[in-house]
Order: C-alpha cells, then structure tokens, then sequence
C-alpha cells in the first residue's frame, strides 16, 4: 500500500484519492494552497469582497484556469430603502398642517389616526411627530399620542425679540457689504412670497417666507446662524390658541410687500430703512 507524503508548509498528498494517482509529487502537493487575509485588508473598506475574490483568482491559479482576462462581475448592492424619504414628506405634510391650522393648539392626534390620512403606516407619522416634539410644536401624551401645545401671544413676542436680535445687525451689515446685483438675485423668491400672500393660503406662504428670509441670511455665510434663524422663524408661524390662523389673507399680503421694500433698501444700502422695516417685519410676524 502506497503511503502518504508529507510536504514542505504542512501540504500533503492523499493517497488512494484516485485523482492523486499518476499526478507528480509537486502537483499534488500544489493542490490545498490556504489564502491568508493581512491586516491590511482588512483595513481597506471593502476588504472583505476584495479579498474573496483574490482567494478565488489564487485557488484558480493553483489549478490552471486562466484568471488574467477575466472581469469580475459587480456584486449586487442592497436595496435602497426609502424609509427616511417617507418620514420627511410627512414631516412636511404635517408642517403645513400645523400652520395651516388643521391640527389645533390643544387637541391629541394618534399616529394610526394621522397615518390613514396620509395613506401610510403608524411608524412615519410617529418619527416626524417625535422630531416635532424636538422642534417644541407637539409633546407627547403617553398611551394617546401627541397634543399641539398651546401658544399665546407672549410666545409669539418673544420669539419676534429674538429674531430681531439676531438677523438686524446681520442685515445691517451685510446692506453696507453686499453689491446691488446680489440682492437683485433674491427678487424672485421675494416676488414669489407675494404670489404666495396673494393666494391666501397660510402654509404656502409660511414656506416662501422661510425662503426669502434663509436665502437672505445666507449671504451671510454663517450656515449655523442660518439653521438657527430658520428654526425661530418656523416657530413664529405655529398658530396660536385663538383660531386656527390669526392672520388673514391682507395681513400676508402687507407682511409680502414689505419684503420687497426691505430688498430694494437692502439693494440701495440705505441703513436706516433697513433697520425700521426690519423691526416692523418681526412686530407684525406670525
């Protein structure tokens, strides 16, 4: 009976394998070559498909099949979810509903309930009504779901102060800095927050306004200063408890026509006018 033979790096023979028999000794030792993975490999982003297939393209090799022209095929990606797409619509959706004054200060609104408005399951209506909750606009009633908080007149002034003390001196510098041809840039959102007014529609005008005031500030280029004035604007325009919107169609119309008064003073590097329509802009907004 022939005998098994041990080779160099623990690479042995089988005997009586029947492919073994009539092969040399160096091919059948050549037959279980192990492929090690380095550190670097690992290291490398992707390490683990790359070095799959080099292990393949090794054990090929020690076989004698030709792997040099061959192009390996792209492996499948997983599928995109657009969970996270879902939940910012109705993020949106629910958004326009609070300005609108659809979902009224006072009142608790379920996730299934809001979910079968929308057309969509429980658990996105439930994560934007949370990121709600973060952004001050709903609180949670355990076993219920969320109740709009309830807003006064006060609030509204405050958050007007704060706005005021934040964007005029940032406006007032940049009426002295910015050439008149960067303003006239702005003209068409500020002509689409009049179109807007003019439609009556709160929620649609909530959301020109935001972009003529974002777009304004980010000629500042203080993209910290403009995350956080969007965020006082957004809660400046949340309905108070009195009615489901307390300014009507001719209040957006005036609140409009005065962004296009402050441009063409913005446009003309008149301080002062800047300054006084800046504070009767923040007085009347909400």
């Amino acid at each position: 009976m022939k005998q098994g033979t041990q080779g160099p790096a623990g690479v042995s023979g089988t005997p009586g394998s029947g492919e073994g028999e009539g092969e040399s000794e160096g091919e059948a030792r050549a037959v279980r070559v192990p492929v090690q993975l380095t550190a670097a490999d690992v290291d490398r982003g992707c390490a683990g498909a790359d070095a799959a297939d080099r292990a393949v393209r090794a054990v090929r090799a020690v076989r004698g099949e030709h792997t040099h022209s061959e192009t390996p095929l792209p492996r499948p990606r997983p599928p995109v979810v657009q969970r996270s797409s879902v939940r910012g619509q109705i993020l949106d959706a629910l958004r326009s509903a609070l300005v609108a004054g659809e979902l009224r200060p006072g009142e608790v609104y379920s996730a299934p309930v809001l979910g079968e408005r929308f057309g969509v399951s429980a658990t996105p209506v439930r994560e934007a009504m949370q990121q709600l909750a973060l952004e001050g606009a709903v609180e949670v009633v355990p076993n219920r779901g969320f109740r709009v908080v309830e807003r006064g007149v006060r609030e509204l002034a405050e958050l007007a102060e704060v706005r005021a003390l934040i964007e005029v001196p940032v406006m007032l510098r940049l009426a002295r800095t910015v050439p008149a041809e960067r303003w006239a840039e702005l003209r068409p959102l500020a002509e689409a927050t009049v179109r807007a007014a003019s439609s009556g529609c709160r929620a649609t005008y909530a959301e020109s306004d935001r972009a003529f005031h974002r777009a304004l500030l980010a000629l500042s280029g203080n993209e910290q200063l403009v995350r956080i004035a969007e965020d006082l604007h957004r809660r400046a325009q949340w309905p108070l408890v009195g009615g489901p919107a307390t300014r009507g169609r001719a209040d957006l119309v005036a609140d409009a026509a005065e962004h296009m008064a402050l441009l063409e003073a913005l446009g003309a590097g008149d301080v002062d006018v800047v300054r006084g329509l800046v504070g009767e802009h923040f007085a009347g907004a909400g």
